[in-house]
């Protein structure tokens, strides 16, 4: 059984998460530690619960899910996984990272990229992958069918979706990808997203204004 710690880190409120079981195997999604406090934050919840981290998933590669890239690389030694579209993303942060006032630890590149389908195991669990891009080219979102909660990054949000403005965004792509691969989940399911609440798929069809 899955077990999922959020934090909130960095100037953007980014949510980052912790998934971990009875194994005490444990994936790290979307790291945006900033600064030395919140980099102490995480290790301490893993080194406190005696957690094996295993896994560094990013849903995609925009500078507040990936800043705390290089603090995972360095303690635990793990490069992030994540879909090859979201490559130039990431190698396109230190160019921009600067006008933005943030400073930017350079990122290791994957070794290992992941697939448009699929599933990622740790411990005794799975996630399965949905690809769903619109917010950036290639964005993709965990699913934990056995626990029917989805890490859903920057794609859907309570009663908002991703922004599209941003290099490779696309909204009527991400409208799609909302309606064809996460609306078929369980209406039940909870999405956490990459800023803010959690909330349902049966919410949002309901309730978010961007999908009626």
């Amino acid at each position: 059984m899955i077990s999922l710690q959020k934090f909130t880190f960095n100037p953007y409120q980014e949510n980052t998460y912790v998934l971990f079981d009875e194994s005490k195997e444990c994936v790290i999604i979307d790291p945006g530690m900033y600064d030395g406090r919140e980099q102490n934050q995480l290790a301490s919840f893993i080194n406190e619960n005696d957690l094996k981290v295993v896994l560094l998933l990013n849903t995609h590669c925009h500078i507040d899910h990936v800043l705390g890239n290089k603090f995972v690389f360095d303690h635990w030694g793990l490069k992030p996984q994540f879909h090859q579209g979201e490559l130039y993303i990431l190698q396109a942060v230190p160019g921009y990272a600067p006008q933005m006032g943030m400073r930017y630890e350079l990122s290791p590149e994957p070794e290992t990229f992941l697939p448009e389908s699929g599933t990622v195991y740790f411990g005794n669990s799975q996630l399965e992958l949905i690809f769903a891009p619109g917010h950036s080219p290639a964005h993709l979102c965990f699913y934990a069918r056995e626990e029917n909660f989805l890490i859903g990054g920057d794609v859907l949000f309570h009663q908002s979706i991703g922004r599209t403005d941003l290099p490779g965004g696309n909204h009527q792509q991400l409208i799609n990808s909302i309606k064809q691969q996460l609306f078929v989940l369980p209406n039940d399911c909870e999405v956490f997203p990459g800023h803010g609440p959690s909330t349902t798929i049966g919410f949002e069809k309901l309730n978010n204004p961007f999908l009626r």
